[in-house]
């Protein structure tokens, strides 16, 4: 599935990506996909925990080799 949004998270620490994808998911449809890259190593527990806490699907999380956590959400809700 295609990617609607990408999100630029690098530089931002906590609670920043989650508040700033809390805001942005909303500027796509339920069901599409929002993607972010992000250098603070607390979006690994932080977006897994929104993702269960609003009902949204946590697609993909990985840490890149360049020091960089990408991750994907689907809108559910």
């Amino acid at each position: 599935m295609e990617v609607k949004l990408s999100l630029d998270f690098k530089g931002l620490l906590c609670p920043l990506p989650v508040v700033k994808l809390a805001q942005t998911i909303k500027q796509v449809e339920i069901g599409e996909l929002v993607e972010a890259v992000a250098t603070d190593p607390g979006v690994m527990a932080d977006i897994p925990a929104w993702t269960r806490s609003t009902g949204n699907e946590l697609v993909t999380l990985e840490k890149r080799d360049d020091k960089t956590f990408r991750f994907v959400v689907k809108r559910l809700k």
